[in-house]
């Protein structure tokens, strides 16, 4: 076919990069007319020009920011203009606020913080001429601005600053020359941040967890001594470059046992207890460790060369973290998911240390959860029969809801005191040790072989607990019957309660969404227990105990100190468990209270009430029933384990800052594994009698507290 050239489809393609372009160089030229304008109004209108119609369609503004630097070439006098624009926004207003306060945590509380963004959304905030910090919001005033400004790539603003700060000088003279200003609001912002730092080093949080902080000198008030030096030095430096500088490494000492005391004091809180304001403190302790860094290797930089230049990658670093943090200064879904995933840390990291013990890897490890959770199965057995039995009473519906609650709660916190297991209970548990492991391997595909070994345990781990329970409450169920047959002489239930019960474990009888509720109460159980162990921590409840007379004097020093002990290992356990129940016996109620058809089902409940309505039917059940009540069963036990497993683990990860970016390749190892060793999901090979380590297994917690992201 022979080539037709259509110049009217052929101008159509060429015309946004020809309109680009036509208002860069208008843009310019209006500079140039007016040098004396406002710098903030050039900027403005620069990056009006600059700035995509969408803030996702980021290649607009790459295309924009490569062409200027040729436009600004082939436009005389437009360099020099844009410039001293430049030069007059950091000559002319105050820059330190932006360098000490932007992208830092506040130090108000969270309401208090929480009412000012509520208030700066409903009104502006007060630009202050003064303040750059405040000019930012106004030369990027939208609030997607941060969407583009960061899809820009690195290299394409440096050759842009590279091009707009070029003015022929390699360098500034060498000697008897005035400070800059912009170099001396680097220095002030050094000092404010060190100060910052010593306060928040002397905070009596920090000293209830390391008392080593009192004991000796403090790093945080030395490093602000060094600071105080260097910075004195600097200053005489640039006037005298024949002057010694100050010896920074005594000075990155001290910054580094700061960060060393920030990690001490985050392992330690992890064992002592900790609260949100000492997570949230440490949070902030380290984001003004970091800003001293990132502003020292400027000022280090400067020294090695003295040309501004040399500054620029590191600037464009900084300059993306400002956008950023200025375009959601006033977001409070950022301030709250950040609250949130330090909340969600500090109650996930005791859930993952007390997860490890539900994943089994010995043959008696194994059995041995099979008799703990046919212990917990004897158990729900009876609380199966006593809901049974309080529902038969009609009582008032607060009163019957309340009945349900405690039998659920008690019954729960029984099992746990007599070393019984409910299999749903593990999910919650098992996932936060998962998310612990990948943390630790960090996602290296050579840890992933062990880390799909830790997930096949943990499935053969739940397979283990779903057959006890399930082996021994149905039994029961049936057992029950019979004896009360047997003493009563009327069945238990009538075949109509039966026909109810059967129906509600029917897979189309909306078992399936009632089961996810449950996942949902189970995955908040195990948020209770691991606050309630860090709170017998942190509130040091044990050693409280200990100091009572009362119960020494009753029942003896022994059983006093036995008493303490089990306190201490078991509070959290026995709260999250005895809430478990509240909420499951609570469902239906609140469901009521709404207008909502809100219910529960449980695996092992399901499975109980199964066995009451087979002995009512005195074993007569059409194998089809039986058939389809076992698969809703399972189908139930299937929903529980995936919602409150899901859950924990993204909550988990999410609270470590973890992105598992080999998830597909750890399950195609998974995978390889079923096809190869089907029968080690079921029951462990004589192999794990000499089990290889959990990665992550008796490991301190990340030194990153989630702050970085783990690819």
């Amino acid at each position: 076919m022979a080539f037709v050239w259509n110049p009217l489809k052929f101008f159509r393609r060429i015309s946004p990069e020809l309109a680009r372009k036509r208002r860069l160089e208008a843009m310019l030229e209006r500079i140039v007319a007016d040098p004396a304008a406002d710098p903030v109004s050039i900027w403005v209108t620069l990056v009006n020009t600059v700035r995509p119609s969408r803030a996702h369609r980021a290649d607009d503004a790459i295309a924009a920011l490569s062409e200027l630097p040729q436009i600004l070439a082939d436009s005389p006098g437009s360099q020099p203009a844009l410039r001293a624009a430049l030069l007059r926004l950091f000559i002319d207003h105050k820059q330190t606020s932006l360098y000490v306060t932007s992208g830092l945590l506040p130090s108000t509380g969270f309401f208090s913080e929480t009412a000012r963004r509520i208030s700066h959304r409903l009104l502006p905030d007060v630009v202050d001429p003064a303040y750059l910090k405040d000019l930012l919001t106004v030369i990027f005033c939208r609030k997607d601005d941060e969407i583009w400004v960061e899809a820009v790539p690195d290299e394409v603003w440096l050759n842009f600053f590279r091009t707009l700060l070029d003015d022929g000088e390699n360098a500034p003279p060498h000697g008897g020359e005035v400070l800059p200003i912009a170099l001396s609001e680097i220095l002030e912002a050094l000092r404010i941040l060190s100060y910052h730092v010593s306060a928040i080093g002397l905070n009596p949080e920090l000293v209830r967890v390391d008392p080593q902080l009192e004991e000796v000198e403090s790093p945080f008030l030395a490093q602000n001594t060094e600071v105080v030096a260097y910075l004195k030095a600097y200053r005489t430096w640039w006037g005298n470059p024949e002057a010694p500088l100050e010896d920074e490494s005594h000075l990155g000492v001290m910054l580094d046992q700061c960060g060393e005391v920030l990690q001490r004091v985050r392992r330690r809180s992890s064992r002592l207890g900790t609260s949100l304001t000492l997570t949230f403190t440490l949070e902030r302790l380290r984001q003004h460790l970091d800003r001293i860094h990132e502003l020292l290797g400027l000022l280090r930089e400067l020294h090695q060369t003295r040309a501004i230049a040399s500054l620029l990658p590191q600037a464009v670093t900084l300059f993306k973290q400002t956008i950023r943090a200025e375009c959601r200064k006033n977001r409070l879904s950022d301030y709250w998911s950040t609250n949130v995933r330090l909340l969600s840390l500090r109650m996930t990291e005791s859930a993952s240390r007390r997860g490890e013990k539900y994943i089994t890897t010995t043959r008696r490890e194994y059995f041995g959860m099979i008799y703990s959770a046919a212990l917990g199965g004897f158990v729900i057995a009876f609380m199966a029969a006593f809901k049974i039995m309080l529902g038969s009473l009609h009582l008032a519906p607060l009163t019957e809801a309340l009945c349900f609650c405690l039998n659920y709660g008690i019954g729960f916190a029984l099992i746990h005191v007599l070393g019984g297991t409910v299999a749903t209970k593990q999910p919650a548990m098992t996932a936060n040790a998962i998310a612990a492991s990948i943390g630790e391997t960090r996602g290296k595909t050579r840890d992933l072989e062990e880390l799909s070994t830790v997930v096949v345990r943990t499935l053969r781990s739940q397979f283990a607990a779903i057959v006890g329970n399930l082996g021994l409450s149905v039994p029961m169920a049936i057992l029950l019957s019979f004896a009360f047959l047997h003493f009563t002489g009327t069945s238990f239930i009538d075949t109509e309660k039966a026909s109810h019960l059967l129906t509600d474990a029917h897979p189309l009888s909306g078992a399936p969404f009632f089961a996810a509720v449950a996942g949902v109460c189970l995955f908040l159980s195990g948020l209770i227990a691991a606050y309630y162990d860090n709170l017998t921590a942190y509130n040091r409840i044990p050693e409280r105990l200990a100091q009572l007379r009362w119960p020494r004097r009753l029942f003896g020093e022994v059983l006093s100190q036995r008493f303490t002990t089990y306190v201490e290992n078991n509070l959290g356990a026995l709260a999250g468990n005895f809430f478990f129940g509240f909420m499951l016996g609570g469902a239906t109620a609140l469901g009521a209270l709404l207008g909502l058809p809100l219910d529960i089902r449980h695996i092992a409940f399901s499975a109980a009430y199964t066995g009451y309505a087979i002995a009512a039917y005195d074993f007569t059940m059409p194998i089809a029933l039986l058939g389809v009540t076992f698969a809703g069963i399972l189908l139930i036990g299937l929903v529980n384990l995936l919602v409150s497993f899901t859950l924990a683990l993204s909550v988990a990860m999410r609270s470590r800052g973890i992105t598992f970016a080999q998830r597909y390749t750890l399950s195609v190892l998974v995978l390889r594994h079923l096809f190869k060793h089907p029968l080690d999901f079921f029951f462990p090979p004589r192999s794990a009698e000499a089990p290889t380590p959990i990665p992550g297994d008796n490991a301190a917690p990340p030194d990153n507290d989630g702050s970085e992201p783990c690819a």
